[in-house]
């Protein structure tokens, strides 16, 4: 009698093995809190490693909240963002209160267009309102066209935020993403690369940045012996039992990088035969991640990406359309949008398959057959 096969998820959280160390050791001194070793031993380990300035947060979200509260933009303010992300990127502008203007993708990195870029900006200086600042994603581990959108906002004296919340690893001329913005933003979800389970950093160059956006995250108290408040100040500082499995994720990072990447090499091998699926690519002086293996299918396709992920489903294994653009988010009706439809066709076409760096070649090579059969 055949055993019944396993669910195969789209990315779960792999554990080094260290964690429950670092986790024992608050629990043995009692720091069950948003302070103590592991939240200052995270931040200097994770500083180490990206050369930054590090605010470990509750989230992602939270880290670019912070990011632009940081930045004084508000109410009256513009900022420009990727249209092709998830929610989560766009939705801190709206916390501040400022208006969100989209911008379409490029179909090399899928990343934010420089072209739609200028594009906007200049369409935006004729209008008096240049925006305040540009939150750029770094989609599925891939790095943006950091030397063109550097060199783009420069002219206009734009700031750049980098939610490179699916990038930790990632490199672009040799320099790790989350290293190029004013302020970055990662998360620690537990479906990303390394998780705290739930968690995120705010990571800057500028020391007084992250050290103010510290201070909002911890309901903004000013130094007196009472609690005394000025600022409205948020609770978004990590809890020290998660900076402790965090602790331990960070030890086996590149680890993780290289058993992402081997899932997406593996991918193309096995399915080098079915000439309908397309992949990301990965420009030369690019280095991803490759969080999620994610393809399109070809226009013409046999099979929509629905298709071909209920077919998956079927056979107990998850996979997830691509983001659904922001532009087209009924929350974000309305909003100023600049492109010519990239982030759309990437939406009608594209699936991510299962990329936990756990999975294994036996379960990758289930995956497949799937695809196949399909097919």
């Amino acid at each position: 009698m055949s055993q019944p096969q396993d669910f195969i998820y789209l990315s779960p959280p792999h554990m080094s093995g260290r964690e429950q160390h670092y986790i024992q050791e608050a629990f043995d001194l009692n720091w069950i809190t948003s302070a103590g070793a592991n939240i200052t031993g995270f931040e200097q380990e994770l500083g180490g490693y990206l050369g930054m300035h590090v605010a470990a947060i509750s989230s992602g979200t939270a880290a670019l909240h912070l990011a632009l509260l940081a930045l004084g933009i508000g109410p009256g303010d513009e900022v420009f963002c990727s249209t092709f992300t998830f929610v989560a990127t766009a939705n801190p502008i709206l916390y501040v209160g400022a208006t969100p203007v989209f911008i379409d993708s490029e179909p090399t990195t899928w990343n934010l267009c420089p072209s739609a870029l200028e594009d906007a900006l200049k369409d935006r200086v004729q209008k008096g309102k240049l925006p305040k600042a540009l939150i750029l994603v770094h989609l599925y581990g891939m790095p943006a066209q950091m030397k063109e959108i550097q060199e783009i906002t420069a002219r206009y004296g734009v700031p750049i935020i980098e939610d490179a919340a699916e990038a930790l690893g990632s490199r672009y001329q040799g320099q790790l993403a989350g290293t190029f913005g004013i302020i970055s933003a990662f998360s620690f979800n537990g479906n990303k690369i390394i998780t705290t389970s739930g968690g995120g950093a705010l990571v800057s160059a500028d020391a007084k940045l992250v050290e103010h956006a510290k201070w909002l995250a911890t309901q903004a108290k000013e130094h007196t012996p009472y609690y005394h408040h000025t600022t409205l100040g948020y609770n978004y500082r990590l809890s020290n039992i998660s900076a402790g499995i965090g602790r331990g994720q960070l030890e086996v990072l590149e680890e993780r990088v290289q058993q992402k990447r081997t899932v997406f090499q593996n991918y193309k091998r096995l399915l080098e035969d079915v000439q309908e699926i397309e992949w990301l690519p990965e420009p030369e002086g690019f280095f991803s991640n490759r969080w999620l293996t994610c393809i399109t299918l070809k226009k013409g396709s046999s099979l929509t990406p629905e298709q071909l992920r209920l077919k998956l489903l079927e056979g107990l294994i998850e996979a997830r359309p691509l983001w659904q653009p922001m532009h087209r988010q009924p929350l974000y009706h309305g909003a100023a949008y600049y492109g010519g439809g990239v982030a759309d066709d990437l939406f009608a076409r594209g699936l991510c398959l299962p990329s936990g760096s756990s999975l294994s070649l036996a379960d990758q090579e289930r995956v497949v057959r799937e695809i196949k059969g399909a097919f």
